[in-house]
């Protein structure tokens, strides 16, 4: 019977993989914790518009240049606020699209918080590169009380 030497680094290498515990040989599907995100520095607000009237429609565009010399995170955002003597607006109320790069509507969810709804910002961020344009396309619709009154306002988050 033939016998195969081992080298003794190799013996070294096996025992040491064989002490470490196997769920540090893969990798997390997801990391334990993240790190809080970092709030925007500022607000570019746009044109406000009323809450459109008896079910209809009304189309709002955001659009933001980035006129500087570096990439910017920024996030769209479209807020509706519920007029100040109430009553607040409920969600279920209002319909948000937003127009996907496949031309076809997209229903957004709305946050709400006293009195305002609002799209979250984390999943809108998106990195705009030196001297492009930011141009999105939404839709506003009451699908609730016909006599819903509000105000859409437009703006665009900047980070950094």
């Amino acid at each position: 019977m033939r016998t195969r030497k081992i080298p003794r680094r190799s013996l070294a290498l096996a025992a040491a993989v064989a002490a470490v515990p196997t769920a540090l040989l893969t990798a997390p599907a997801q990391a334990a914790t993240s790190a809080p995100a970092a709030p925007p520095t500022t607000f570019v607000e746009m044109p406000t518009s009323p809450l459109p009237r008896d079910h209809a429609q009304r189309e709002v565009t955001v659009t933001y240049r980035n006129d500087s010399s570096a990439d910017r995170t920024v996030a769209p955002q479209v807020l509706i606020e519920s007029p100040q003597n109430g009553p607040f607006l409920d969600p279920a109320a209002i319909r948000l699209e937003v127009l996907s790069p496949d031309g076809h509507w997209r229903t957004t969810p709305l946050a709400s918080q006293t009195g305002t709804l609002y799209t979250k910002l984390v999943p809108a961020k998106l990195v705009l590169h030196s001297h492009h344009t930011l141009t999105e396309h939404y839709r506003v619709t009451v699908v609730g009380a016909a006599d819903a009154q509000g105000t859409v306002e437009p703006r665009v988050a900047l980070y950094g």
